[in-house]
């Protein structure tokens, strides 16, 4: 039995016959792609609760085009500071989010 794969490709087009518009077909492809991003491992360097910030160090982010570095970011969730200690290994997703460099996705690692 053949079973069509489904691709972000194919989910636009659906989206766009079903007279959603170019707008919306777009916006929903660049999400899903997003959430396909591979995730990094990096190590945190520093925990800002009041700023809602977390400094890591990682490895290169071929989704966003950046090097290996070490750099500040906001996340999504403020509660992932409370659990997060300066040393921890992680793996993470980033993407940007209103402007802003900005963890989605954090988990520690072991």
């Amino acid at each position: 039995m053949n079973t069509p794969r489904l691709t972000l490709e194919t989910t636009s087009a659906r989206l766009l016959r079903a007279g959603r518009g170019l707008l919306v077909g777009s916006t929903v492809a660049l999400a899903a792609f997003s959430a396909l991003a591979e995730p990094v491992e990096g190590e945190v360097k520093k925990v800002d609760i009041e700023a809602g910030k977390l400094t890591l160090k990682h490895g290169e982010i071929k989704s966003l085009d950046m090097p290996a570095m070490q750099m500040a970011y906001r996340v999504s969730n403020p509660a992932w500071l409370k659990s997060l200690n300066v040393g921890d290994k992680v793996t993470f997703s980033a993407d940007k989010v209103n402007g802003q460099f900005t963890v989605t996705d954090i988990q520690p690692r072991k």
